[in-house]
C-alpha cells in the first residue's frame, strides 16, 4: 500500500488461526468440527498508527485481539512483536513482553473488580511488574495517572460503583497506561457508553497517543468512530480480513462487496446525500463459521458471485489499484471482482 508508513512495523500478524473444537458426548468426548473464529488473518501495526477493525458481529475481531495479549492461544500463525513470535512464549518471557501490550476492554462495568479502590486497580500492574515502580513511588504514580486521564486524583479510594460509565472507562485506560506500553488493543472500547461520552473517550485516546506515542489496534463496529480515530482500517467478515488500506481509501473508494454494503448502511444526516446515496441489502445470513462457504466466504451473500468464487478463495493480497489526482493508490481487497465504487459521505 504506496500510503502506508514506511518504518517497520511495531508488530506482524501473519495467517493467524484459531479454531474452537466442536465435540459431542458427556463421558466420552468427541471432536465433531471446529469453530473457525479467525481463519488466516493477516496484518502490520506501524508505531504510533490507529489500525481499525471493523465488522458484524461474530466475524472474530474480539478473538483477535485476545490473541494479540495471549488470553487465547492461536491454532496457528504468528504474532511478531519486534519481530519475536510471542504467540509461543509462556511465564515470566510473556510476563515481560504483557508490560508492552496491554488491553482497553469493552464493558467498563464488567472489566473493573468492585471490591477494589480505584487506586488499587490502577495500581495493580505495579504489583505484577514490580521493577516499573518502587512500593513508595505507587500511589503518586496511581494518582498522575488519574490526573492524565482527566479523573480527580482525590477519587483515588473510591468504588467502581461511584463512577459513571465513561468515568470507569476513563480508569481502564489508565490501568492500560501504567506500565508504559508501546501498544494499546481496545476492544470496542465505547461501544458499551452513551454517544455523548463516546466522542470525549475517543478524543482523550487520541491526546493520550500523541503524548505518550502510542500505537493502537482499535476493535469497533461503528464505522464514524473508527474512522474518526483510525489511520488505517481493515474490515473482517467471517474470521478473515477482507479489505484494508487507508482510512481515506476505504471509506471513499471501497472496493470489496462487502465493505461497500457496510458503508451504505451508515445513516448519513444530510438529506441530500442520502438521497444520492445507494443502499445495498445483502441477502440472506451470515453463514456458520462452524462450516463456511467453499471458497470466498462472502459469496453467498454477494451480488458479484460465480463461479470461479466458489471453486478460488480470493487471498487478501489480491491488488487492486486505481489512479487518484494525487497519484496511484494501492489497497489491499480479497475480491476476484473488486471495483471501486465511490462512497458518498458527509465528510
Amino acid at each position: 500500500m504506496s500510503e502506508a508508513p514506511r518504518r517497520e512495523p511495531i508488530l506482524r500478524v501473519r495467517g493467524l488461526v484459531k479454531h474452537f473444537p466442536l465435540t459431542r458426548g458427556i463421558l466420552f468426548k468427541r471432536r465433531i468440527g471446529a469453530v473457525q473464529a479467525v481463519d488466516g488473518v493477516s496484518f502490520d501495526l506501524y508505531p504510533g498508527e490507529t489500525l481499525g477493525i471493523v465488522g458484524e458481529s461474530g466475524c472474530g475481531k474480539s478473538t483477535v485481539a485476545k490473541l494479540l495479549m495471549s488470553l487465547e492461544k492461536p491454532t496457528a500463525g504468528e504474532i511478531l512483536y519486534k519481530g519475536e513470535d510471542i504467540s509461543k512464549l509462556s511465564g515470566r518471557a510473556l510476563k515481560a513482553v504483557r508490560r508492552n501490550i496491554q488491553m482497553v476492554f469493552q464493558d467498563p462495568y464488567t472489566s473493573l473488580n468492585p471490591r477494589m479502590t480505584v487506586g488499587d486497580i490502577v495500581g495493580e500492574p505495579f504489583e505484577i511488574h514490580p521493577e516499573v515502580a518502587p512500593k513508595r513511588d505507587r500511589r503518586r504514580r496511581v494518582r498522575e495517572l488519574l490526573d492524565v486521564v482527566g479523573l480527580n486524583p482525590e477519587y483515588i479510594n473510591r468504588y467502581p460503583h461511584q463512577f459513571s460509565g465513561g468515568q470507569r472507562q476513563r480508569i481502564g485506560i489508565a490501568r492500560g497506561l501504567a506500565l508504559n506500553p508501546e501498544i494499546i488493543v481496545a476492544d470496542e472500547p465505547v461501544s458499551a457508553l452513551d454517544v455523548s461520552v463516546q466522542a470525549q473517550v475517543v478524543n482523550l485516546m487520541e491526546r493520550l497517543q500523541d503524548e505518550f506515542d502510542l500505537s493502537y489496534m482499535f476493535i469497533a463496529h461503528d464505522l464514524s468512530i473508527v474512522r474518526h480515530i483510525s489511520d488505517r482500517v481493515g474490515v473482517m467478515y467471517l474470521g478473515r480480513i477482507v479489505e484494508i488500506g487507508t482510512d481515506r481509501e476505504i471509506y471513499e473508494h471501497p472496493t470489496h462487496p462487502y465493505t461497500q454494503a457496510l458503508l451504505s448502511a451508515v445513516p448519513v444526516p444530510d438529506p441530500e446525500l442520502s438521497r444520492r446515496r445507494e443502499r445495498i441489502i445483502l441477502a440472506g445470513d451470515v453463514p456458520s463459521p462452524a462450516n463456511p462457504p467453499s471458497g470466498c466466504r462472502f459469496r453467498t451473500r454477494c451480488w458479484k458471485a460465480q463461479r470461479l468464487c466458489a471453486e478460488v478463495d480470493p487471498p487478501l493480497a489480491v491488488p487492486v489499484e486505481f489512479e487518484r489526482a494525487t497519484g496511484p493508490v494501492l489497497h489491499d481487497s480479497a475480491c476476484h471482482f473488486a471495483e471501486e465504487k465511490p462512497h458518498v459521505t458527509s465528510a
